[in-house]
Order: structure tokens, then C-alpha cells, then sequence
């Protein structure tokens, strides 16, 4: 039994492909993730239930396995606030170490950069909550 919060094989397998540059999405429920995936990306389907598996869950799993050096959300439309999710994601960044601001980009930017040939990973999951979209990029020691 692996020690660590993350113990998915095929996540795992994934992430130890992945290297310094390499994206991994974590996608709410309601991301169009058979649509928006580069030719690179990998998707591991960990929506099981409305609300099961969460975003904030996979979030400290994989930061139990990875160095993270930049987030990116998808922003929310001129007029909305900001998603109470994103409080939530921030701060379990920096429970585990990470102090950076996250780049919040509009929703078909956001798209477009999980398309590029250096998303590596798509999670899926069942995060009913709205804008629970966190793309990641795998650091460096």
C-alpha cells in the first residue's frame, strides 16, 4: 500500500510521465471534458456520483504527488462573483506550501489552453460545485 493520498494507478502512471511544463486539468462535472482534451491528454473518469469524487479531493491527492509551479481557473462572467471553490482550492495550496496567485482565464481561453499539446492529464469528476475547474502545471525540483 502506497503512504501518500494518492494511490490511483492510472493517475499515477500519468503523472509520472509528466513532466516540468506538463498541465493537469481537474475538471468539475459540468466540463465538456470528450471535447476540450488535447492530443496528449489522458482522461480518468473519477465522476462515480453527483458530488463524488470532488475537486478539492483530487486537488490534495495530487499535490501529495507533484510539484505544482502555476493554477489556472476558468474565470466566471463579467457581473459573477467569484466561486467559493476557489477559496477552498487556494487554501489547500497553501496548506501544502503553495503561496501563488491563480491566472483566471475566460472559459473558451480556457478551453483552448487545455487543448494544447501539453495537457497531460484530464481528471474528471463529480463536482457538482460551478467554475471547480483547476488546471495545474507540473514543476520542478
Amino acid at each position: 500500500m502506497l503512504k501518500m493520498k494518492l494511490i490511483h494507478p492510472d493517475i499515477l502512471y500519468t503523472l509520472g510521465k509528466a513532466g516540468h511544463g506538463a498541465k493537469v486539468l481537474i475538471a468539475d462535472a459540468d466540463y465538456p471534458v470528450s471535447t476540450t482534451g488535447g492530443r496528449n491528454a489522458r482522461v480518468i473518469h473519477l465522476n462515480l456520483a453527483p458530488g463524488q469524487v470532488n475537486s478539492t479531493q483530487v486537488l490534495e491527492a495530487i499535490l501529495s504527488a507533484k510539484i505544482i509551479e502555476a493554477a489556472e481557473v476558468m474565470d466566471v462572467p463579467t457581473g459573477q462573483t467569484q466561486p467559493r471553490v476557489w477559496d477552498e482550492f487556494k487554501q489547500i495550496m497553501q496548506d501544502n506550501g503553495y503561496d501563488m496567485p491563480f491566472t483566471a482565464r475566460e472559459r473558451f481561453e480556457f478551453y483552448k489552453t487545455v487543448r494544447e499539446e501539453d495537457t497531460a492529464l484530464i481528471i474528471a469528476t463529480g463536482d457538482q460545485r460551478e467554475y471547480a475547474n483547476l488546471l495545474l502545471t507540473i514543476g520542478s525540483l
